[in-house]
């Protein structure tokens, strides 16, 4: 186990997220963040010692918040809480998400406003120290009030009641888990329920993981389409830095720049001697596109850079034994986000879906083969890898909607406007799966239809491209099932492999 990650509530990064949720960098609480959260744990003690009315301590929750618990059943309310709304549904989540749960609801907790015990944050680091992943159902949160259902599964696993999920995808009872680990399971005390599962952890999640391969399909994207912009002889004066200038968007410039190094010395997309007409948006708007998708993409960043460390539980506690009611557990912001983004990873894959349908059709692909296809009738090239890219964006179409356009009140409508957050990253994250295939039919056919050009060669980043594919994908000789070169392709643009050793060759 590497040197561990020291988490006070207030400085995790999403680079310091993917090492712990992906990687096997191990957590520890800060000291300082200790004594936070002991000093907060004290104003509970006090609250429920002197009988104060105070929600999710010696209040009912949600509506019932008019009801009043005794002192002596305070503790047995916590545990009724996390019981009652472990009713999720679904597949299991993804070990990532899961460890991502783990994190935020521990690092939340260790900036010391919630008033739980440091033992109830060390038995979060501990799960995730000893990798181990409760088993948490995909559905049942609205994204208000927290990502209730799902985080009460997981407390359900910390209290020993629920299950982990084992490296084969079985389900293990939770105090068998456990017990194998030299863990015992958590006895919650007063508040230590609500402040468990009343967060956004859930969607932050989503949005963390999101952003960081968004960000890597995108660069994919950029390769891709550059390829085909050699494949298809298009005009770099569409590139030209000046057109980035006067529409005053900086995205623009950085994204012509991009895809100006990576044809740079192409004999194909050079400046044309005689006027051919003016290229396809799909090749003349690129960096406007693609501008768009990188505006949306800092949107979420910055969302997600915040909410790391955000205290999104109720009601949270300030100096002078203050108990502060509010909404901070309200996912509006993240699903905003998430839903902001699924839009832009949506004009990822359709704008990379026309130009392999362009690359295809030989009546818009100037001069090369029909479905580029060694012997067209013969055989039908990539005829049906542009109907899987097809397939795959008008699914991306149905998905595409806003769940946080769509909200439901709940509660006996106490919750009257949620935000659906936790469906809109859940979709996202189907989205992004799929744009990273459409991309790869992209790079697959767009690097054929480069060596098709041949002697003429691409740009010094296409070329990388070319020759990235082509140690994974052989050139297509005859028809063969492509759907194992498609899945190859598509790991290695989600992983960020590919793109890394295209850069290596060619900056961009």
């Amino acid at each position: 186990m590497t040197e561990s990650l020291p988490i006070d509530g207030r400085s995790l990064s999403v680079e310091q997220f993917l090492a712990v949720v992906r990687g096997k960098c191990a957590v520890a609480v800060a000291p300082d963040s200790l004594q936070r959260v002991a000093a907060s744990r004290r104003v509970v003690e006090r609250a429920v010692a002197q009988g104060r009315p105070v929600y999710g301590v010696t209040t009912g929750f949600g509506s019932l918040s008019d009801r009043t618990i005794p002192p002596e059943q305070a503790r047995q309310l916590q545990l009724s809480l996390v019981r009652s709304h472990a009713s999720g549904t679904g597949p299991a989540l993804p070990v990532e998400v899961v460890r991502g749960l783990l994190l935020l609801r521990a690092n939340s907790l260790s900036r010391g406003h919630s008033g739980v015990r440091p033992e109830l944050i060390q038995a979060l680091v501990d799960l995730l120290n000893h990798h181990l992943t409760p088993y948490v159902p995909e559905q049942g949160s609205v994204g208000a009030s927290g990502d209730l259902a799902p985080l009460a599964h997981l407390a359900l696993a910390l209290i020993g009641e629920g299950s982990f999920v084992d490296r084969d995808g079985q389900r293990v009872p939770a105090s068998q888990g456990l017990q194998r680990q030299g863990l015992s399971p958590v006895e919650l005390q007063e508040k230590e329920g609500v402040s468990l599962i009343n967060g956004t952890s859930l969607m932050t999640a989503y949005l963390a993981l999101s952003v960081a391969d968004a960000r890597m399909l995108l660069d994919a994207a950029l390769v891709a389409s550059a390829i085909s912009f050699d494949a298809l002889l298009g005009s770099p004066e569409s590139l030209d830095d000046r057109l980035g200038e006067l529409r005053n968007l900086p995205e623009q410039r950085k994204v012509a720049r991009s895809l100006r190094s990576l044809l740079h010395g192409s004999q194909l997309s050079a400046p044309r001697k005689e006027y051919r007409g003016q290229d396809p948006y799909t090749l003349r708007c690129l960096p406007q596109v693609f501008a768009a998708t990188e505006l949306a993409l800092g949107f979420a960043e910055r969302i997600v850079s915040l909410e790391l460390n955000a205290v999104s539980d109720n009601p949270v506690i300030f100096e002078g034994d203050e108990f502060l009611n509010g909404g901070n557990f309200h996912g509006e912001t993240l699903a905003l986000a998430l839903d902001t983004l699924a839009l832009a990873v949506q004009q990822l894959a359709g704008f990379s879906e026309r130009r392999i349908a362009r690359l295809v059709n030989p009546a818009l692909n100037r001069g090369l083969p029909a479905f580029l296809a060694p012997q067209a009738g013969l055989s039908s090239g990539f005829m049906i890898s542009q109907y899987l890219a097809a397939a795959l964006v008008n699914e991306g179409q149905t998905l595409v909607h806003p769940a946080s356009a769509s909200s439901l009140p709940t509660s006996a409508d106490q919750e009257d406007f949620v935000s659906m957050g936790a469906w809109a990253g859940a979709k996202l994250r189907r989205m992004l799966t799929n744009t990273s295939r459409v991309v790869a039919v992209e790079w697959i056919v767009a690097g054929q239809a480069l060596e098709l050009r041949r002697p003429a060669s691409g740009g010094s980043g296409t070329e990388s491209g070319l020759r990235v594919l082509r140690s994974v994908v052989a050139p297509w000789g005859e028809d063969r099932p492509p759907a194992p070169d498609i899945e190859a392709a598509a790991l290695g643009i989600a992983d960020g492999s590919w793109v890394a050793r295209v850069r290596a060759e060619t900056p961009f």
